[in-house]
């Protein structure tokens, strides 16, 4: 939608986005193929990018043809993005991508992944030598393998890198700008309506099931849970307005990251103890509701930043560390 129309894109704003999100994730309608391309890819690389890069991949994005992934945790590093050890080795015409990924949604089925790696070894700095590569995924040198969530889903997964070539022109920014990089990609994705709105459709079902009248408990605990959705999505709003404007955000994503994962972990439990209901994902909608939240709840504050990796960023900002 606010994609230039050069690109096939509608030039509206980000708020009108926004809305649209919000009435798509209200609603439970599946939009995880084309979810990360259109968040942060498509706008990375509309700020950053090559012009060959935005000639070939942001109409594609525009029109739904074309998805990504995010190539940034690996398997020894932990919450410490500074400790990576995938490398791009400088060779004739490119890189040559080596090392690993993991806990990568949709890897297998993306046409690309940016991938954060080291073009030049560490130097004083803890990000120094970092930087982002676009990286065709239909490469014979890149494995991909699936990992089994609790729900039995193979969403996220295991990338193995072992010489993948990457042209020159796939680099974004300049080589070493790549935690720059990193922290302007993860405000938009620790700061939309998907934060706060990933269990929304079990709290829509909660009022529903209580219905006009209902007691005195299960008032007071729906309306604690929609307070705290509305308080948050006007944290949420004005990053969103900051962040098109090319405004600092400073520490309020990591801080709406926290608060709406918190909240959307919550809500499953508030409808176990309302609610007179046997979750199961082949049973109605709302015992169907029920079950996905549940299953799914764990990893939300995983996703885009540790809990407590997001409080140390906020303690930092707040010059307490």
């Amino acid at each position: 939608m606010t994609m230039p129309a050069q690109y096939g894109g509608h030039e509206r704003s980000a708020y009108e986005r926004y809305v649209v999100l919000e009435e798509l994730l209200a609603a439970g309608a599946p939009q995880g193929s084309h979810w990360i391309a259109d968040r942060q890819s498509g706008p990375q690389i509309l700020r950053n990018g090559s012009q060959r890069l935005k000639d070939e991949i942001l109409p594609r994005i525009a029109s739904g043809d074309c998805t990504f992934g995010i190539g940034m945790s690996e398997p020894d590093s932990g919450s410490d993005l500074s400790s990576i050890r995938t490398r791009a080795d400088k060779v004739e015409g490119g890189y040559r991508v080596f090392g690993q990924k993991v806990w990568t949604t949709n890897a297998q089925h993306a046409d690309y992944m940016i991938v954060l790696c080291r073009t030049s070894p560490r130097g004083e700095g803890r990000y120094d030598g970092l930087s982002q590569l676009v990286v065709p995924m239909k490469d014979a040198a890149i494995t991909t393998r699936p990992m089994r969530d609790l729900r039995g889903d193979e969403e996220l997964n295991e990338v193995v890198f072992d010489g993948a070539f990457v042209p020159d022109d796939h680099l974004l920014g300049q080589e070493g700008d790549g935690w720059r990089l990193v922290g302007e990609e993860l405000a938009f994705e620790r700061s939309g309506p998907d934060r706060i709105l990933s269990t929304f459709v079990l709290l829509s079902t909660m009022a529903q099931i209580v219905g006009q009248n209902p007691d005195r408990f299960a008032a007071a605990e729906i309306g604690r849970l929609t307070g705290r959705v509305s308080a948050i999505r006007q944290l949420s709003l004005t990053i969103n307005r900051r962040l098109s404007a090319g405004q600092s955000t400073d520490g309020l994503a990591p801080i709406m990251k926290d608060m709406g994962t918190a909240l959307e972990q919550d809500i499953p439990e508030v409808a176990r103890r309302i609610l007179d209901l046997i979750p199961s994902e082949n049973g109605d909608p709302a015992q169907a509701a029920l079950a996905t939240a549940i299953l799914s709840a764990p990893c939300f504050s995983l996703r885009g930043g540790t809990r407590e990796i997001l409080k140390g960023m906020i303690a930092r900002e707040m010059g307490l560390r």
